[in-house]
């Protein structure tokens, strides 16, 4: 399987996620910058956190207008993995990729620290390998991560099971606690937690790693030619 990391200019977790994919996965990445005009020889799409674009107007807004965007949301309608992580959460938002808003944290406050998750959808292409309700420790490290939306598009996340990860402790004030959600289909997860950052015991945490097994494990058994 064949990984593109996404850079934007002011992008500063694209060195962790190409290191999270290479070395700790297994599997073929690149650098792809953010005016790339393709993205067809990619299996799956990672957009990393960091400050794209510095962040200006709101968190995502510009990078939402980047062209490779164009071929992120391409690669969605075509059923490829998409993960946003961080600001990547918050520019797939932007890019109305997934429903609802980041608002900035209740403490007015930058929170860098390890937080568990409870895996609230085991059965996804990005949590196959977890089990439902199992806690997990990964860290978070942003100042705008209060996720929010409307009763209906709640009403809608709860519904059918969209809400992937939960933290048990909330840090920033997120509706409900949430901490990922993906969209209808089921091949693109935003979360603010960095499972890059927990793929080996020497960060503190492997529980991300599992996340990124899974993605691989289902691409895998979608892709066997049956006799």
């Amino acid at each position: 399987m064949k990984f593109a990391v996404i850079v934007f200019p002011g992008s500063n977790c694209d060195v962790d996620m190409y290191h999270a994919i290479k070395d700790e996965l297994g599997e073929e990445v690149d650098y792809v910058w953010h005016d790339a005009d393709s993205l067809d020889d990619y299996d799956g799409i990672l957009l990393p956190g960091g400050f794209s674009y510095g962040d200006y107007l709101r968190t995502g807004a510009i990078a939402r207008f980047s062209n490779v965007m164009k071929e992120v949301v391409k690669a969605a309608e075509t059923g490829k993995p998409i993960l946003g992580v961080c600001n990547g959460f918050q520019i797939l938002l932007e890019a109305g990729l997934l429903p609802g808003a980041m608002r900035r944290n209740e403490s007015l406050s930058f929170i860098c620290k390890p937080v568990q998750l409870r895996v609230e959808n085991s059965n996804t292409m990005f949590t196959a390998n977890y089990e439902r309700g199992q806690t997990i420790t990964v860290p978070v490290a942003h100042g705008e991560g209060n996720y929010y939306c409307d009763a209906q598009t709640l009403a809608d996340l709860k519904k059918n099971n969209r809400i992937v990860f939960s933290y048990l402790v909330n840090p920033n004030g997120s509706l409900e606690n949430i901490a990922g959600i993906m969209n209808e289909k089921g091949n693109v997860l935003g979360m603010m937690p960095h499972p890059e950052r927990a793929v080996d015991t020497l960060l503190g945490s492997a529980d991300g790693l599992k996340l990124f097994q899974s993605i691989v494990k289902t691409w895998r058994e979608s892709h066997v030619i049956k006799a």
